[in-house]
């Protein structure tokens, strides 16, 4: 199998990534629904419905905002504008959606927490998702820089490049089976295992950034990374508090030690 992979099926060539990414939404959503069917969800069908409308409406907003913002010098013509309409970020989407269900509980006025149901499916989609950015190679500007390292490759254009989308789905492996680990202990604070995810992943999409070709930095930052920045302010409280949980625990391990 060469990449990017291009498949062609009655003459017709297939668009992997675009197949993986409608995949993704749907496996994703099927997920979802699944999950709440099994758990104690305190937030009414209504609420959610309203909840899910809000993530959808920020997610939308959202990727399509930084997806613009990793390249705002573009030169605005007819093509280059429904390129910026078609360029998506999911880290623009993650954190979009997360001011839209803010924002949509604020309206309805609903106090409980509403992101562990999204955290496993939010997983698998964006799992889905990096396969066929990974398929597509340097068609999607999700590659990584040369590199002369073990794991270097040839994405499409000749030349030996970090597969960072193969470093994500490998992270987002190891990162579904910690969490699966330790929801047990999340449920005693509603909403703790979608902060959990949220800091560990824009953590990581911090760091592998550095790895990434970009074209557009502000004081030696992407425009992910400052999104990533912002992320981990919104969760100071979250940290703190896992921070002085851990502080604890190896505390009283000691004493009895």
């Amino acid at each position: 199998m060469t990449i990017p992979f291009e498949p062609v099926i009655f003459g017709v060539t297939i668009n992997v990534h675009m197949v993986l990414e409608y995949l993704a939404f749907f496996v994703a959503f099927r997920y979802y629904l699944w999950l709440r069917k099994w758990s104690s969800d305190g937030i009414s069908n209504r609420n959610r419905l309203s909840i899910i409308l809000g993530a959808t409406a920020g997610a939308f907003l959202g990727s399509r905002l930084i997806g613009f913002l990793e390249n705002p010098l573009i030169r605005l013509n007819t093509n280059n504008l429904v390129q910026l309409l078609n360029t998506k970020s999911i880290m623009g989407g993650l954190f979009g959606g997360l001011i839209g269900v803010e924002i949509s509980k604020k309206i309805i006025n609903e106090k409980q927490s509403s992101g562990d149901l999204f955290t496993f499916p939010l997983i698998v989609g964006i799992f889905i998702g990096r396969v066929g950015c990974f398929l597509s190679g340097t068609k999607e500007f999700t590659y990584g820089k040369e590199t002369g390292f073990i794991t270097g490759m040839d994405l499409g254009d000749g030349l030996r490049r970090h597969p960072t989308s193969l470093y994500e789905i490998i992270f987002l492996i190891l990162l579904f089976i910690f969490l699966k680990r330790i929801s047990f202990y999340t449920k005693k604070e509603s909403g703790l295992l979608f902060k959990v995810f949220m800091i560990s992943y824009f953590g990581f999409r911090f760091l592998i950034e550095f790895l990434k070709p970009n074209v557009f930095f502000v004081l030696g930052l992407s425009s992910i990374q400052w999104l990533c920045i912002l992320c981990w302010m919104y969760y100071v409280p979250t940290l703190k508090q896992i921070i002085k949980n851990a502080y604890q625990k190896i505390y009283l391990l000691r004493l009895h030690n």
